[in-house]
C-alpha cells in the first residue's frame, strides 16, 4: 500500500482552525474532539488519496465523525489538502472557495 505525504494549504488550516473555534463555543471540549478528529481522517488520508470522487477539479473525502468534507490534490507522492468545508455549505461557496486554493 502506497503512502503519502502531506501537506496542508494556509487556508484549510484556517478551515480547521476556525471550526475548531465554533464547536468550542457550542460546548467544552467539542473543538478539541473535532480537530482530533479531523487530524484522524488527514491521517487515513496518507493511505487511502485518490480513491474519492472529484468534485470542482478536487478529491473530496468526507469526514467520519463529523459533516465536512476534506479537498485534496495529489501531486507526486504529495496529497495536498487546499479546504476542510462543512458538507452543508453552498455549493456556489465551495466553488468559490475552491478556487482560492
Amino acid at each position: 500500500m502506497k503512502s503519502y505525504s502531506l501537506s496542508l494549504t494556509d487556508l484549510s488550516q484556517e478551515d480547521i482552525y476556525t471550526s475548531q473555534d465554533f464547536y468550542e463555543t457550542q460546548s467544552p471540549n467539542l473543538g478539541i474532539y473535532f480537530y482530533d478528529s479531523i487530524i484522524v481522517d488527514l491521517d487515513a488520508l496518507k493511505f487511502y488519496a485518490g480513491i474519492h470522487q472529484k468534485y470542482f477539479g478536487f478529491y473530496r473525502m468526507i469526514t467520519k465523525r463529523f459533516p465536512y468534507a476534506i479537498y485534496y490534490d495529489i501531486e507526486d507522492d504529495l496529497v495536498v489538502v487546499h479546504a476542510v468545508l462543512h458538507t452543508r455549505k453552498d455549493l456556489s461557496f465551495i466553488e468559490e472557495r475552491l478556487t482560492k486554493s
